[in-house]
């Protein structure tokens, strides 16, 4: 069974930042985010971090465990994610997914663009082999947990764009299960417009903010206490 929660608390202090961050320009009136507003959501998007996963680290673990997955020795973390960063970086070349690194987490970002029609949920036949390689990798690599977000730009509201964004990452997260990544592994979060990485007041901005990102966090402590 897969965990999803809002993480409303966080979600709700990025949207403030969003909105006190916004600069009138003087001569259009158009409302625009400052760039020091965009980094800092995109640096608390990317952030959030092992206590942050989706569903709690304590509930995710017991999931862990309970599909017979341990926890990486500390001293080959790193290597373990280097070499899962190379193979995800060599399959996923050319292809429009962006493959980042923070610590020993590994962040794709994979634009809408390639993934869903627009107002759509279901992934674009094209972009189904790229997503095996994706998987391929993932199921080989199982000492990790697996958070799949959805996002989308600020246009229409909330009503729309947090049920858009949580289908676009459950459809994403089921089809990585179908493909051998084992579901205790994987949690999933729809966003909506809260987590921009770009302008939305320009069309490349929010190309760049209709996204889903798989997020990739090492299994390095397999206790539940505290």
């Amino acid at each position: 069974m897969r965990i999803t929660t809002k993480l409303a608390g966080m979600s709700l202090a990025l949207a403030a930042l969003a909105t006190t961050a916004c600069t009138t320009d003087p001569v259009t009136g158009e409302k625009k985010m400052s760039k020091a507003a965009i980094g800092a959501l995109g640096g608390a998007a990317l952030g959030t971090g092992l206590g942050a996963l989706v569903g709690g680290h304590n509930n995710r673990t017991e999931m862990i465990v309970g599909a017979g997955i341990g926890a990486i020795a500390g001293t080959a973390v790193g290597g373990y994610m280097d070499k899962q960063e190379r193979e995800l970086r060599q399959k996923t070349a050319g292809t429009g997914v962006e493959v980042s690194r923070q610590g020993d987490e590994i962040l794709l970002n994979i634009p809408s663009g390639i993934t869903f029609a627009t107002n759509s949920y279901t992934i674009e036949p094209q972009f189904r082999s790229t997503l095996d390689s994706v998987a391929q990798t993932l199921a080989s690599y199982n000492q990790t947990y697996v958070d799949v977000y959805g996002h989308t730009d600020s246009t229409g509201n909330d009503t729309i764009n947090i049920p858009l964004s949580q289908n676009r990452a459950k459809s994403v997260a089921d089809y990585l299960t179908t493909r051998g990544v084992t579901s205790a592994r994987i949690g999933t979060q729809g966003f909506g417009a809260s987590q921009p990485i770009a302008s939305n007041s320009t069309v490349e901005g929010r190309a760049q903010n209709r996204r889903v990102e798989i997020k990739i966090v090492p299994v390095t402590d397999t206790s539940t206490n505290g």
